[in-house]
């Protein structure tokens, strides 16, 4: 990863609970936490104004801390297609926010995020919670699982880009890798 700073944007997806998590990267390279939370939406009656909550809402935080990118969950089989539609409505109405402000966006499945966090794809959301937790040396309460969901989205978007065999899956080769990065090889 380069000494640029980036700030990355964790989004779980939901049109009853939204989750979002905000981790700046710091110029060393050093994740840290900034802000967390839900958009409660179980009270919003129309599945329309829910969408647009989630525009305005993405877009609100966004616009008040400027992430470079944003990392969504991205919506996985499940055996009702009605709520597999509804995910997908929620994750776009978020990725409209941020590409409306020029805001890289990123997928991850559920399982991905969770494999890279707790190194098992099938972690609850207490385990990813307490990774999470430790990793950024943070303390949450057991009430904002879809806020540390959306954190452990922000934290997969970091170990991707500052891991070296995510870069050479990108390049192709290691040869590739190390004509592109021969400050990453030691001698």
């Amino acid at each position: 990863m380069t000494s640029k700073e980036k700030t990355i944007l964790g989004i779980d997806p939901g049109t009853n609970i939204l989750g979002f998590g905000i981790v700046r990267v710091d110029a060393s390279g050093k994740p840290h936490f900034v802000d967390m939370g839900v958009v409660d939406l179980r009270k919003v009656g129309s599945p329309y104004d829910k969408l647009e909550i989630i525009r305005e809402k993405v877009g609100a935080l966004c616009d008040l801390h400027h992430p470079d990118d944003l990392a969504i969950e991205s919506p996985f089989y499940g055996k009702n297609a009605q709520v597999i539609l509804k995910l997908g409505r929620a994750q776009g109405a978020a990725m409209v926010a941020g590409l409306d402000r020029g805001v890289q966006i990123y997928e991850y499945a559920p399982r991905k995020a969770k494999m890279t966090i707790c190194g098992n794809g099938a972690a609850s959301k207490e385990q990813v919670s307490l990774m999470v937790q430790r990793t950024l040396g943070i303390e949450i309460a057991n009430k904002y699982l879809d806020a540390t969901d959306a954190l452990a989205l922000a934290m997969c978007h970091f170990y991707q880009l500052t891991s070296p065999l995510a870069a050479v899956q990108a390049t192709g080769s290691w040869e590739k890798f190390i004509a592109s990065n021969p400050e990453r090889i030691k001698k």
